[in-house]
């Protein structure tokens, strides 16, 4: 069995931060009147109250470093916007260049649609064309083509009577 003592070092390992969105993390902040805890636009708002209270009561010193906390949480609160602005930035470029090459695809291949359309009038030069357009034939490209002769149907057979017993065997006769 294991210490409590590794086992406490192994949580304290896990729950690190990981350094990502810190907009939304929560932070312990210790200020001089004890632990604010929030997200730093939570901490930043406690922090300028505190500093308002502090002023109204005449501590200058306390107000001050109030002042200097909710600063240093402003500041990290707005690094932190300037990377999330930055990736969104990247992002939405990435997604322009994206479909800016789809429209060039979508256009490349309309052309080549229309070339094949409207392209020679020899028969053996437009063949190879439509068979390589991409598209799926369809009930509507076969009829411009010549239908086919139908096949002649064969004559059915002619019903047997009722009482000559030439017919199929039914469940009462195949029983005896």
């Amino acid at each position: 069995m294991r210490s409590s003592k590794s086992r406490s070092r192994n949580k304290n390992r896990n729950n690190r931060p990981s350094g990502g969105n810190i907009i939304n993390r929560v932070f312990d902040s210790s200020g001089p009147d004890g632990k604010v805890r929030g997200t730093p636009q939570q901490i930043i708002d406690k922090y300028n109250q505190l500093h308002r209270d502090a002023q109204l009561s005449g501590d200058r010193v306390a107000a001050e470093n109030f002042a200097q906390h909710a600063e240093h949480y402003t500041r990290m609160l707005a690094e932190a916007q300037r990377e999330v602005d930055k990736a969104r930035e990247e992002q939405e470029e990435a997604n322009r260049q994206r479909q800016a090459e789809r429209d060039r695809e979508r256009a490349e291949r309309l052309k080549a649609q229309e070339e094949a359309a409207n392209g020679p009038a020899s028969d053996d030069a437009a063949a190879p064309a439509e068979a390589d357009n991409g598209l799926v034939e369809t009930p509507e490209n076969r009829a411009e083509e010549a239908p086919k002769p139908k096949k002649p149907r064969r004559p059915r057979k002619p019903k047997a009577a009722e009482g000559d017993g030439s017919a199929d065997n039914t469940p009462s006769e195949a029983a005896e």
